[in-house]
């Protein structure tokens, strides 16, 4: 059997390949980033449970804008703060969904926004303080497919 292609399917092919080989898309089966992300953002150590709150539906019904509220238990003082809150969401294709940088004179370790979530995964939320200490929360989030519940 001869397969035979047209000149939009081979530079369409070509393109494709290209961008494959280039890294510039990566494969269905390419892992998420999002342990590595955490184990490069706390140096090997590993966060506790605690401190860290996250605030996420439930149920998503479009993952294209999901609200989010993370929150972190600190006086926010010279001596006591949080200087950086990373978000990863272990589903999506990068794992890396925001990082929030704080000082004592953010008065409170509290961000809101909005993020985009590719399918139901985890969401997690790493808190470093300024003693170098990791703290963190996670928290299930299904993404439905048109509202369907599925």
């Amino acid at each position: 059997m001869t397969l035979i292609f047209n000149r939009r399917q081979v530079l369409a092919y070509s393109a494709a390949a290209a961008a494959v080989l280039s890294g510039t898309i990566k494969p269905a089966a390419a892992a998420n980033d999002s342990a590595e992300l955490i184990k490069k953002f706390t140096g090997g150590k590993t966060p506790q449970q605690g401190r860290v709150k996250l605030d996420l539906p439930e149920i998503a019904e479009n993952g294209n804008t999901v609200p989010m509220t993370v929150v972190v238990e600190s006086p926010m003082t010279e001596q006591s703060y949080v200087s950086d809150v990373m978000v990863v969401a272990d589903g999506n294709p990068n794992g890396g969904v925001v990082t929030f940088h704080f000082s004592p004179a953010s008065g409170v370790a509290e961000a809101n926004t909005r993020i985009r979530l590719a399918t139901s995964q985890d969401i997690i939320a790493v808190a470093k303080m300024n003693d170098g200490s990791f703290f963190m929360a996670s928290k299930p989030v299904k993404v439905t497919i048109g509202g369907c519940g599925g």
